[in-house]
């Protein structure tokens, strides 16, 4: 290996020593302003729809027209696509949904985005993605199946969380338990938090052989799990070329730290 040689390998490996951390885990988000609705607060809800690595704050990623958003409750879907207004976030288009919930119950919020195209892992993404909003108490649905294609079936009541709780999921596939299922976890922390090292981002666990996985919630905020599944067929990417899509099944939860009382 001659000295330019060298000299050009030496520094490669110092700019990959010196490189800031990041996550390969993407996660299309969709929040709402309050996770539980109450007759203080009033039945008005703001979601909104980020394309970004939730963990460190960015960067965020361009979002295309979704496919679909919705609301299910009392077992029934309102399709609510049209009403998506373009929210730019960071420079990239993201999307907010307002929505007045008709009365008490279990609000299942849902998005299935346009396919992303990852250039570096060569593959398009699809993240459907939900979240469960309770309306003045009365429990009824959360853990009802929407019908997306991959989907998080909380086995744990999704809300009214404490900090250090522990909660569980079924990860399913076109209606279907998916055995070993691979699910990805973010903390929603905003660059708010110190990363030791890149493991620390997005947390890995699998789902046993009837796809439930178990995870803990050790501080409160929103936290992300992302069940993926590679589709069953491939698609064709922005460079022509036909590639492998991964796509995802997500669920987000709030958790809330106990305070004394008065």
């Amino acid at each position: 290996m001659n000295k330019a040689v060298k000299a050009l390998v030496l520094a490669g490996m110092m700019a990959g020593a010196l490189a800031p951390l990041s996550a390969s885990a993407h996660f299309q988000e969709i929040l709402p302003t309050l996770p539980l609705l109450s007759e203080r607060s009033g039945l008005a809800e703001r979601l909104s729809m980020v394309f970004t690595h939730p963990m460190e704050g960015g960067p965020v990623m361009e979002m295309g027209p979704p496919q679909r958003a919705g609301v299910f409750a009392g077992g029934k879907i309102t399709d609510l696509t049209s009403t998506l207004v373009r929210q730019p976030q960071d420079g990239k288009t993201a999307y907010q949904l307002d929505y007045t919930v008709p009365g008490p119950g279990d609000y299942q919020f849902f998005l299935s985005p346009a396919p992303y195209w990852e250039p570096a892992e060569g593959k398009m993404i699809v993240h459907h993605s939900k979240v469960v909003v309770n309306a003045l108490g009365e429990e009824q649905g959360w853990d009802d199946l929407i019908g997306l294609p991959v989907e998080i079936q909380p086995l744990t009541r999704p809300y009214g969380l404490w900090t250090g709780m522990v909660f569980q999921g079924r990860v399913l596939s076109q209606g279907k338990p998916v055995p070993h299922a691979e699910i990805e976890i973010e903390y929603r922390g905003q660059g708010r938090i110190t990363i030791p090292e890149d493991p620390f981002v997005t947390q890995v666990v699998k789902a046993d052989e009837r796809g439930v996985f178990t995870i803990a919630l050790p501080r409160a905020g929103w936290w992300g799990m992302a069940a993926l599944v590679e589709g069953d067929a491939p698609m064709k990417a922005p460079t022509g070329a036909m590639v492998p899509v991964e796509v995802g099944g997500l669920l987000w939860v709030n958790v809330q730290d106990m305070t004394p009382a008065p």
